[in-house]
């Protein structure tokens, strides 16, 4: 079961859902089958199978990729604590475009894309 420590090469996916009808949900179980350390990270409490969505941010996760599931409302919230993790990337699923955001995690030398997680993992482009 993941807990607080580091998940090397993890995939932080923010906005994670209990909720088996959410492209969340469907993230975190296509992560887990394909081999990827997942961090579930929401304001909701539960579990996807042996996942743990996290309710407390965690300044340590040692994060490769992030993956937003949020809107760019509430996205403002975690711009300093995303770019703190200092991620190799943060992928902006459909409905979290979010330019702002993206400008400044590419001046910090983060990658950005606006993808699908669903569908680069389905490719094999993940």
């Amino acid at each position: 079961m993941n807990d607080m420590k580091n998940y090397p090469e993890a995939t932080l996916v923010i906005g994670a859902s209990p909720d088996a009808s959410r492209y969340s949900y469907r993230a975190v179980k296509s992560l887990v089958s394909k081999g990827h350390p997942v961090i579930a990270f929401s304001k909701k409490r539960g579990s996807i199978d042996d996942v743990v969505i996290h309710n407390d941010w965690n300044t340590t996760w040692d994060v490769d990729t992030v993956t937003l599931y949020i809107n760019p409302g509430i996205q403002k919230d975690y711009y300093e604590p995303i770019i703190g993790l200092n991620p190799r990337r943060v992928i902006f699923n459909p409905g979290t475009e979010n330019g702002e955001f993206a400008k400044q995690l590419r001046a910090k030398g983060i990658d950005t894309e606006n993808a699908c997680t669903l569908v680069l993992l389905a490719t094999g482009e993940y």
